[in-house]
């Protein structure tokens, strides 16, 4: 006995599925990308010197390395007409690093900093992360 039966292909389910895992992944991916470049992408890079203010261990949840270095020169005070010093706040990943710079505040630094657009609460406070010491000296012995 043959059987005919005239029942249509079921593509809108299929279709629809289809449709919603590509949307999916398209979205996935650009979420992915836009941490990336929020949290990861390096957006610039540089040297600060300074004489170094402090290097702590501090935080809540997460205990990260940060430090200031005083830079020479002077800024204007923003809420005043005094005047002030200009400072670059920075954290520290690396705990060879922080060591250095714990045991010798007060000294002269040349610093490699990477700058992120975000912060990470586990990478530190600031987004400029410093990665390298490439000098140090004594204030006595620089240009301050």
């Amino acid at each position: 006995m043959e059987s005919t039966t005239n029942q249509a292909p079921k593509k809108s389910g299929s279709a629809i599925r289809k449709f919603i895992s590509w949307t999916l992944l398209i979205l996935l991916l650009i979420g992915g990308g836009m941490v990336y470049w929020k949290y990861y992408f390096v957006f610039g890079e540089g040297v600060k010197s300074g004489v170094l203010n402090y290097a702590v261990k501090k935080g809540n949840l997460f205990k990260t390395y940060e430090g200031k270095l005083i830079q020479e020169g002077f800024g204007s005070n923003k809420t005043g007409t005094g005047l002030t010093s200009n400072q670059f706040e920075f954290s520290v990943e690396n705990d060879s690093i922080y060591r250095i710079l714990e045991v010798n505040s007060g000294k002269v630094f040349d610093l490699h900093y990477k700058e992120y657009k975000g912060v990470l609460p586990w990478r530190g406070n600031t987004r400029y992360i410093v990665d390298q010491i490439i000098q140090m000296r004594d204030l006595k012995s620089g240009s301050f």
